[in-house]
């Protein structure tokens, strides 16, 4: 199996719904459900790595506080050089709502100030030679994002593969930050985004459009593969070929992470040697048992696959 690594943002997620109808500023209302956890979308992936047995390392930072050692402690080992800032570790309140959809708060906390120099301190670079890196949270970590180039430079020399997963930049895709994410895909062998990422980053309306245009601005070789939702995921292959999955049905309890876990399930089928379509399979079914249930368990279900030209 090729070895596996994941960067980026590693917080604290306070998890709290359904809220239906959203209460009015001065009110209180009750809810059903509240959970504490390790979020950030490399920390949602490092927990299914963790979840399934699979090895792997994690570079990511902490606040000064006891949310930061709370962090550190959920990944023992594998967090025991994450840098530590004076800052306050970042925390994300999810509000969900009856119809799967989730409102954020965030504070920005530790997050910006994440370094390349912080997040390579923490990586084995020997032992990740010629494996996958999952590189994610790019509006968040400020710092190691105005380093990505250097970065690639790093992973290049290494022969280790970049799978990048943007995440929504907080300001939308602006001209600047579309210029920004097509100079680094030109350095990634993988990318994950959603269906809107895909749409509204290449300005085209439809998915497999866009994946196409996406693809074209990669290296040779490259893969796009694109995260759909309740109607599971599509990938464009270094020849042009469509491959999908689609997701079961089940009974959504809370799609916060969603996507990260998918981007764990899919990559660690893809670096154990699956095919493109068995990787995207694995990707839909832990992900859709994911969101349905809790606490959260990490395992397949059977999902129907369809490869086109």
């Amino acid at each position: 199996m090729r070895p596996l690594a994941v960067i980026g943002n590693v917080n604290v997620d306070l998890i709290l719904g359904p809220a239906a109808p959203w209460p009015a500023p001065g009110t209180e209302i009750m809810v059903d459900h509240d959970e504490l956890r390790v979020g950030g979308a490399a920390g949602n992936s490092a927990l299914v790595w963790q979840a399934l047995g699979l090895d792997f390392q994690i570079a990511a930072n902490v606040g000064s506080d006891e949310f930061g050692r709370w962090l550190k402690n959920a990944f023992a080992d594998k967090a025991a050089g994450w840098p530590e800032r004076p800052e306050a570790t970042t925390l994300s309140v999810g509000i969900t709502h009856p119809d799967g959809e989730r409102t954020f708060f965030t504070t920005r906390g530790h997050l910006p100030r994440f370094s390349l120099a912080d997040a390579l301190s923490c990586l084995d670079r020997q032992a990740l030679s010629g494996g996958f890196l999952l590189l994610c949270g790019s509006f968040l970590t400020d710092d190691l994002t105005g380093d990505y180039e250097a970065l690639f430079d790093w992973a290049d020399a290494n022969s280790i593969t970049v799978a990048l997963d943007t995440g929504w930049p907080l300001t939308g895709w602006t001209g600047a930050i579309r210029l920004a994410a097509r100079s680094w895909l030109k350095r990634c062998g993988l990318v994950l985004m959603n269906e809107v990422e895909v749409t509204t980053l290449a300005e085209v309306g439809d998915a497999d459009m866009a994946a196409r245009l996406i693809r074209s601005w990669m290296p040779e070789g490259g893969i796009v593969v694109v995260k759909r939702g309740g109607a599971g995921a599509m990938a464009i292959d270094a020849d042009g070929s469509r491959v999908s999955a689609a997701a079961p049905p089940v009974r959504v309890i809370d799609t916060i992470g969603a996507g990260d876990v998918f981007n764990a399930a899919f990559l660690g089928s893809f670096a154990d040697g699956a095919s493109l379509t068995q990787s995207l399979a694995a990707g839909v079914s832990i992900a859709s048992h994911a969101v349905s249930t809790h606490p959260r368990e990490y395992r397949a279900v059977p999902v129907a696959v369809e490869a086109t030209p």
